[in-house]
């Protein structure tokens, strides 16, 4: 354990500790409730990577319980998504079962929870056990971006800690939202990616520029090269009509 804190709500008091749980803790292994999540969760992850921002020293997952002792009980939340900016690595080969904020590293900055038609109580602030997911990210973890996604209507909603209290975010004319811990945009984009065609969450950077997926680099590559091909084909056409010949030069 490293800290303690106490939260004053009204007729209610919180005492939150950080222990890291025993290995054989058995975790909540609720199936995924679609196809769909895996697949944006994944994306999400894949442009980041791609485009240099994940470290050794930062998590990035998908339903990875997320853990602390509440009142002496312990709380396990698996978001859909989150990513932490600076964790303590474990030693190969062993792997990450949960994590423990403040204790395994930082606070998660992003946390995002994907809906489906069942209520997972995203939206749920019940401030006794078991808690509700939003009030568990507001006043337990205190995570600084709650972004709830709604992948068949293509409905977003981000909520930042102010005070202590999430507030609901306004998009910007593009209707996406700045995440400063990342330096880039949230946004919503219609498209097909692994035989998915629906709404996805995507980044964009700060020039307003789509951080491309793995099949998307390879074809403006392919496109780049056509270009290039269809420039220098275009280049010696000319030069024979000068009477050069390319192969010369």
């Amino acid at each position: 354990m490293v800290a303690q804190v106490k939260y004053n709500v009204p007729h209610l008091t919180y005492t939150v500790a950080w222990e890291k749980l025993p290995d054989d803790y058995p975790l909540p292994d609720a199936p995924v409730e679609n196809t769909s999540q895996p697949l944006i969760a994944a994306a999400l992850r894949e442009s980041l990577e791609l485009q240099g921002l994940l470290t050794s020293q930062c998590l990035v997952a998908s339903n990875l319980g997320i853990c602390s002792t509440v009142n002496n009980r312990t709380i396990v939340k698996a978001p859909d998504w989150l990513y932490v900016p600076r964790i303590i690595p474990l030693e190969p080969p062993r792997s990450r079962r949960s994590y423990t904020p403040r204790l395994e590293g930082d606070n998660p900055a992003i946390v995002m929870e994907f809906l489906s038609e069942t209520d997972g109580g995203e939206y749920s602030a019940r401030p006794f056990p078991p808690y509700g997911k939003l009030w568990f990210y507001e006043r337990i973890l205190e995570v600084p971006v709650y972004v709830i996604f709604e992948p068949d209507a293509g409905s977003l909603e981000v909520r930042q800690l102010v005070e202590g209290t999430y507030q609901v975010q306004t998009p910007d004319a593009e209707g996406r939202y700045w995440m400063e811990v990342l330096g880039l945009f949230l946004g919503v984009w219609s498209g097909t990616k692994a035989d998915r065609t629906g709404y996805w969450l995507r980044w964009w950077d700060q020039e307003g520029n789509l951080l491309p997926w793995g099949m998307e680099r390879i074809e403006q590559e392919q496109q780049r090269a056509e270009q290039e091909r269809q420039r220098a084909e275009r280049l010696a056409d000319y030069l024979r009509s000068q009477g050069l010949d390319p192969e010369q030069l």
